[in-house]
């Protein structure tokens, strides 16, 4: 039989990227940190995220009209670690933008999508909420945070496109 420490290094031998799930609750923000995001559809047009049963924070966030999706890029990882976090102010120091059905989007991201529940699936220890995406955009160039053996990750840029990262950072 397998262990769980051998299942959870064998999972993490697959680089996944990070995604942030935020919305404003009573007027404040809530938010966590994913790094279970995945594209499912494009018609209709669904991703999902993988979410553990014990979560304190996703039966906040499940019901809004519209949550943000923010595919966070590699210079999140502190506001990623925050995000995923227990304790403290989730978004200390974490700059966002709230969105028209008080969703909240990561600003500096590499992808943004206004999404809302689709369907949940129950699945082990965790929940598939499928996510239906009602607005995007996206930084193609901006670089994401990558999540593999338990660590954040940068992905290497070519010259050209390291240079043109930068130009539009600034």
């Amino acid at each position: 039989m397998t262990s769980s420490g051998q299942l959870r290094q064998a999972f993490g031998a697959f680089p996944s990227g990070v995604a942030a799930i935020c919305a404003r609750v009573d007027g404040a923000p809530v938010g966590m940190a994913a790094s279970s995001f995945t594209s499912v559809s494009m018609d209709p047009p669904l991703a999902s995220v993988c979410i553990q049963k014990t979560s304190s924070t996703w039966p906040l966030l499940r019901d809004r009209p519209r949550l943000g999706l923010s595919v966070l890029s590699q210079w999140h990882d502190l506001a990623c670690r925050q995000l995923a976090s227990k304790n403290g102010d989730r978004f200390a120091g974490v700059e966002w933008d709230a969105g028209p059905h008080d969703s909240i989007l990561i600003r500096g991201s590499t992808a943004w999508m206004e999404v809302s529940l689709y369907d949940e699936v129950e699945a082990g220890d965790h929940i598939i909420a499928l996510l239906e995406v009602h607005g995007l955009d996206t930084a193609p160039h901006t670089p994401p945070l990558v999540f593999h053996a338990s660590q954040f990750r940068k992905i290497a840029l070519s010259l050209d496109e390291e240079l043109r990262t930068n130009a539009e950072q600034w």
